[in-house]
């Protein structure tokens, strides 16, 4: 054999004796690789089951450790606040008697102005006064309740007002429990202007608010002149009793 064949045989031995010892060194490494791997694997699952995040319904809070508005839960609604009649004259009740007029022991509520009629009854002048009775009827067909006074302004045609609001008389309010078609009154009194000499005007209309409501009902007023300014035009309201007059 040549020099060259010897020498090229050796190399492939060589080669060969290279790969066969090179081969266990690749898979150590290999296995290193592996467990590594298998390590890192490890250490991010600790075993814990991961949760993907909650919403709870009705908050803007987290799901857990939440100290404020319970999952759907509506907070309680403020009272509401009253909006003011921007009408004058605004009736007001108070008091704790009760009165009936007409069949039934007790209402089923308030009066609304829905329910009732509003009218003017006779004259009832006496030393130097003029004393009209308000009268406000139930026309619907429940028992219901009034009380306390109503509220009371006179108006010209264009429904401007004139003269200031009526005053109240002192009196002890009562409940006035009204039937279908049963009535409650409230008198209207003033100085006779002719006596009294205060400014006057005539009203075309009375608008009339019953006691706790805020729509008022209108009464043609065909009585005449009334005070509006001046010495001793105040126009007063007494609280509502039962019946249509004194």
């Amino acid at each position: 054999m040549s020099t060259f064949s010897r020498t090229a045989a050796d190399t492939d031995r060589t080669g060969a004796v290279s790969a066969h010892r090179a081969s266990p060194t690749a898979r150590r490494a290999a296995l290193l690789v592996g467990v590594a791997l298998l390590s890192l694997l490890t250490a991010c699952d600790d075993g814990t089951p991961q949760s993907s995040p909650k919403t709870v319904p009705g908050t803007a809070g987290p799901a857990s450790g939440d100290t404020g508005t319970k999952a759907g839960s509506t907070p309680a609604a403020s009272p509401a606040a009253s909006t003011p009649s921007k009408r004058t004259g605004t009736g007001t009740g108070s008091g704790s008697a009760t009165a009936t007029a007409g069949s039934g022991s007790g209402g089923s509520g308030r009066c609304h102005t829905s329910e009732l009629r509003a009218s003017v009854g006779r004259n009832d002048p006496g030393a130097g006064q003029e004393n009209f009775p308000v009268v406000l009827t139930n026309r619907s067909g429940r028992t219901c309740t009034v009380r306390g006074y109503p509220g009371a302004a006179f108006v010209d045609a264009s429904g401007k007002q004139l003269g200031p609001d009526p005053r109240r008389s002192p009196g002890t309010p009562t409940t006035v429990v009204l039937a279908p078609g049963h009535s409650a009154w409230s008198g209207l009194t003033f100085s006779n202007p002719g006596i009294s000499g205060a400014a006057t005007a005539t009203p075309a209309s009375l608008i009339v608010t019953p006691p706790d409501e805020l729509d008022s009902l209108t009464v043609a007023w065909t009585q005449g002149e009334v005070p509006v300014s001046g010495n001793a035009s105040s126009v007063r309201l007494t609280v509502l009793s039962p019946g249509t007059a004194p």
